[in-house]
């Protein structure tokens, strides 16, 4: 970075003496201001957390057909963005609805700063457009929910009871040949345990069909559950860091964090940052960086 302002702020001379063109000073300007801006976005991520990759929920919400389609749109969007910025995406779980989209789904992005860049997704998500499923063609508002935890790797210790835990197994659907459908290689896992420092109880339910072997899915939701108790410990030390500083913020799973509208007009409005795109296509398309960048610059610091 240094060189780089360094040569920029040479170039100017160089114009002037025709030893370089104001297009090579605009082209070197540009290169420059993007690597500044992606550093002190790297900056924002320095949580012990953020260098994790990400566990993603996506849980369709009010609205019917028209939320369980919006889910699965969901679910194409953080795909392709994953995709786009190199990370290997991979479905854990996933429940299709009765006639169309989803009912829910578990992701993992493996790779560095997944969580860190994708907790700027949790909370819930709401569209509005005209709606293919409503006969008059009606506009519709409808949500769903997005929700994200740090992949924990084995660097992390995570202490679980295993009389906490209790197992089921069950038939897979999906495509996968015959020996899905005949085989139990499904899991639940049903964590039913007590806060240490509060008692008060903690439950989780996960279910895991990502692979043909009920041994490696009954690994696969262990390590959801270790994720997903890690985050509520590291929201539980916030709430404290907050409560210590005297501007505690309220933690809300029903608030509305983002808005994306393409009836009457087409716009995709951060509420928390005030950052918005008219180009609705390419942000369900997987461009979420400048939603993310304004997040971070944002709240990173703070977190």
């Amino acid at each position: 970075m240094e060189s780089l302002v360094d040569d920029l702020q040479l170039m100017p001379d160089f114009v002037r003496e025709g030893l370089s063109s104001e297009e090579e000073l605009e082209k070197h300007y540009r290169i420059a201001l993007e690597k500044v801006e992606n550093l002190e976005m790297r900056n924002m991520l320095r949580g012990d957390e953020d260098r994790l990759g990400a566990i993603m929920d996506i849980n369709s919400g009010a609205g019917g057909t028209e939320s369980l389609d919006w889910a699965s749109m969901l679910l194409r969007m953080y795909t392709r963005w994953g995709e786009e910025n190199g990370y290997k995406v991979k479905v854990l779980d996933i429940h299709d609805g009765d006639e169309v989209g989803i009912k829910s789904a578990t992701l993992e992005f493996e790779g560095e700063y997944g969580y860190g860049y994708l907790k700027s997704e949790n909370g819930i998500h709401r569209l509005v457009r005209l709606s293919p499923f409503n006969a008059n063609n009606k506009r519709q508002t409808t949500f769903a929910s997005v929700f994200v935890s740090p992949a924990v790797d084995d660097t992390i210790e995570i202490t679980i009871n295993p009389a906490d835990i209790q197992w089921d197994t069950y038939r897979s659907s999906g495509a996968g040949g015959q020996n899905v459908n005949k085989v139990e290689t499904g899991v639940r896992l049903r964590y039913s345990g007590k806060d240490p420092d509060t008692g008060e109880p903690v439950e989780f339910l996960i279910e895991n069909t990502e692979t043909r072997s009920q041994l490696m899915n009954r690994e696969n939701a262990l390590r959801i559950l270790k994720s997903k108790l890690y985050q509520r410990e590291l929201e539980k030390r916030r709430v404290l860091q907050n409560q210590l500083e005297g501007q505690k913020k309220k933690i809300e799973w029903g608030s509305q964090i983002r808005s994306y509208t393409l009836h009457p007009y087409k716009l995709v409005k951060d509420h928390r940052t005030g950052f918005e795109s008219s180009d609705t296509a390419a942000v369900l398309d997987g461009d979420l960086d400048g939603f993310i960048k304004s997040y971070l610059m944002e709240f990173g610091a703070e977190e």
